[in-house]
């Protein structure tokens, strides 16, 4: 390997070690004191209810954790926005897995909180995934009502979903394990099956206090809202658990007697590993965003041994479109070219030359072409991306750029298979949209820590908003120096860089999760298995077309 490789691999391995650490950070939740004062309560923290309730050794993945990173500080913070989202196995059986973490704010529901239960609550419908919710909460945040509670989006839409997932016969299953208050008490019982933990588990409309103010009657938490009144005496829940761990192996066993699903039947065979050893990754991805790479390379640590079918080889040579298999699964992989060997010749002009990175309209032609195929033959289509967006100037501009970007966009809004998207590298402008951006439903949607996501890199930005703040300045009277430039563009840049991070797009759930290279081919397989449970039902029409 030469010293280039080493270079990259160090600078990559230092972002999966930052991962790792950012990660045990969110995992501890509340904090500390607060898991410890959860387990006086004897009573499990979200994390470890869902590690009990899914299968042991089973792979698993999670959606949003770092949702709400470094947002609602002046609040304390939102660690994994109060909650925890988790796909895996329960007796076999592919399950979404929703936990409330008391141990962040009581389990009170923040904006974020609210965004990541619909994601959930998304993935399940679109998927026809069984989902299992874990109820500890004491509701609304108070203080951030106004940006959780009235809009379309908001917490009320999660019992309208409840009563959607019930009409398409999606199994939903909750556990009361803690408070269960005001409009959140409709969550359980809205489900197929309701459980609640004596003495620790409670379900009401207005706690005690509430009551007695409201209307003058005294009368405790337990009697108003506990697990024997609601067991025995009002008949809400359907079982009563002594404990956690009674709740959630009862869980078990109701899942363990779920019938069959009727199948997508997306093509898969026995799975085998990458001739090409994955962990060459980390070499291959160059530490400066702005260097090329030869996205082939990466691709075959990705598929299953090293194999490629390509589409149109030799046109379209800034995006790849190419069949393979994934864990086994049969996929389609649209995925952007960052290495363009250019031409030398004395006849090559410079407006000739391809850039890696960039759509031209041959590449958006070839991909429209591709995905089309893809959606006719029934194979889940995967988006690698690193794409600065599409080619400008005269010679695209009268070519037709925006045409064939347009038919693109519309192959991709279209499409009826399902679509998961990676974010290897730059994910720019509408080339983030090309590409199947959050905007155009995947079924999941990752990045790399090496990803940057916005309208345009950190330093066209600072360029551009550099002469907009030197115009003002100038029109108040001042000079601006070299010095005094300089300075403006690295503030500038500096802040721009912050909202490009992968975990500035992870927090605010543009993406469901940010994953080391080595587990994409798991996320990809557990995410194309999701969508096997949900036979496609609607045919492929690209619509109306400017040919």
């Amino acid at each position: 390997m030469d010293l280039n490789f080493n270079k990259n691999e160090d600078h990559n391995k230092l972002l999966i070690s930052d991962l790792k650490r950012r990660m045990a950070k969110v995992k501890l939740g509340g904090g500390q004191k607060s898991i410890e004062k959860h387990h006086e309560k004897g009573k499990m923290t979200a994390r470890e209810r869902i590690d009990y309730l899914l299968d042991p050794k089973a792979k698993c993945i999670e959606i949003g954790a770092f949702a709400g990173e470094d947002m609602y500080q002046s609040h304390g913070g939102c660690p994994s926005g109060g909650v925890v989202v988790k796909i895996g196995y329960i007796k076999g059986k592919q399950c979404i897995v929703v936990a409330n973490d008391a141990t962040v704010k009581a389990g009170a529901w923040f904006p974020i909180t609210g965004k990541k239960n619909l994601r959930a609550q998304e993935i399940a419908i679109e998927n026809k995934l069984p989902i299992i919710y874990l109820v500890d909460s004491a509701g609304v945040y108070l203080p951030m009502q106004d940006e959780i509670f009235p809009d379309k989006e908001h917490f009320g839409r999660i019992f309208r979903n409840n009563a959607i997932m019930s009409s398409m016969g999606i199994t939903q299953i909750a556990a009361v394990m803690g408070s269960c208050v005001a409009g959140g008490a409709y969550l359980p019982i809205m489900s197929d099956e309701a459980l609640i933990v004596d003495k620790t588990g409670s379900i009401f409309l207005a706690g005690s206090y509430l009551v007695k103010a409201a209307i003058g009657e005294s009368i405790d938490n337990e009697t108003l809202g506990g697990a024997t009144t609601h067991s025995e005496i009002s008949g809400v829940t359907d079982y009563k658990a002594k404990d956690d761990k009674d709740a959630l192996d009862r869980i078990k066993s109701i899942v363990d007697k779920i019938g069959d699903f009727d199948k997508a039947g997306f093509n898969r065979v026995q799975p085998e590993k990458p001739t090409e050893n994955p962990e060459e990754i980390y070499g291959i991805l160059p530490r400066n965003r702005s260097d090329q790479y030869d996205m082939y390379d990466i691709i075959k640590r990705l598929v299953d041994q090293s194999q490629y079918d390509e589409y149109k080889a030799g046109y379209g040579k800034t995006i790849i479109t190419c069949y393979a298999r994934i864990d086994g699964w049969a996929v389609g992989i649209v995925a952007n070219q960052r290495h363009i060997v250019k031409t030398t010749g004395a006849k090559t002009k410079p407006t000739e030359m391809q850039f890696g990175g960039v759509i031209y309209n041959d590449s958006a032609d070839k991909a429209t072409r591709f995905i089309a195929n893809c959606n006719q033959k029934k194979i889940p289509l995967v988006f690698l991306q690193d794409v600065t967006g599409f080619m400008v100037g005269s010679k695209s501009e009268h070519s037709g750029i925006i045409k064939d970007g347009a038919k693109m966009v519309n192959a991709v809004s279209n499409s009826v298979v399902p679509k998961f998207t990676v974010i290897v590298g730059n994910s720019y402008g509408a080339g983030n949209y090309a590409m199947c951006g959050k905007a155009y439903d995947p079924r999941l949607i990752v990045a790399w820590p090496s990803a940057e996501l916005a309208v345009m890199s950190g330093s066209s930005a600072a360029k551009v908003l550099l002469q907009i703040e030197k115009a003002s300045l100038e029109k108040q009277g001042e000079k601006i120096t070299k010095d005094k430039e300089d300075e403006l563009y690295n503030t500038i840049k500096a802040r721009y860089d912050i909202q490009v991070s992968p975990y500035y797009a992870a927090a605010r759930l543009w993406t469901d999760a940010i994953i080391d290279p080595l587990d994409t081919r798991t996320w990809i397989s557990m995410g194309i298995e999701a969508a096997n449970h949900a036979p496609i039902e609607k045919q492929f029409n690209l619509g109306i077309l400017q040919v």
